[in-house]
């Protein structure tokens, strides 16, 4: 099977599928897209790619699969980042589903903003939700802190694609100056102990 990430690489939504490919070693071409000067928006990417003009998209030979967690599930299936445990598997997807809602609307967002678009850049609208964001942001590093105190992954004991899903946003949490992850001495070290794993690639390998 042939396997194209349609990326925008400083992406932490692209990066879970290229950690999740690399830990289980999977080779996959890359293909990227300036989103900032709108390459997903174009008539071509919203037909063939993805009508939704959003990346990361997994291709899996002629087929085409949007949403970053989706093509992590995909890519891990069989694999031990997916609990065989019935319970441990829900709550893995738990912490997936939690990430999109609480955690890269909040954080991803804020690090978008500042790092790449530049506070000087952001309309009105975006200046007002600034503050919010950063409070809704800390209270998740802090839910994560408080689960990661209890156990060395998300889910137990072992790596699973939570870990995968939230590192991704996490480890880059400080670009843009919205967050700091010194108070969050359990994230930190989970940071740590995620990067050790073998098979572990940068955001920008």
């Amino acid at each position: 099977m042939t396997y194209i990430l349609h990326e925008y690489p400083p992406s932490g939504n692209c990066y879970k599928i290229r950690l999740t490919a690399a830990l289980l070693g999977i080779a996959m071409e890359r293909r990227g897209y300036d989103i900032i000067a709108g390459e997903t928006r174009t008539p071509a990417f919203l037909r063939d790619i993805n009508a939704n003009g959003r990346i990361p998209v997994l291709q899996i030979g002629d087929k085409f699969l949007p949403e970053s967690n989706a093509a992590c599930v995909y890519l891990a299936q069989g694999s031990a980042l997916i609990p065989a445990d019935r319970f441990d598997h829900a709550d893995m997807l738990r912490w997936m589903f939690w990430e999109q809602y609480n955690h890269e609307p909040n954080i991803a967002t804020l690090r978008f903003w500042l790092a790449f678009v530049g506070a000087e850049n952001l309309s009105d609208a975006q200046k007002g939700q600034l503050m919010a964001k950063q409070v809704a942001g800390m209270a998740a590093l802090a839910l994560m802190d408080a689960q990661l105190a209890k156990t060395p992954f998300l889910v137990g004991d072992t790596l699973t694609l939570a870990d995968i899903a939230l590192y991704a946003y996490t480890h880059v949490a400080e670009e843009g100056g919205a967050f700091s992850l010194a108070p969050y001495v359990n994230v930190v070290a989970w940071l740590a102990r995620v990067a050790a794993v073998p098979g572990y690639i940068g955001i920008l390998d």
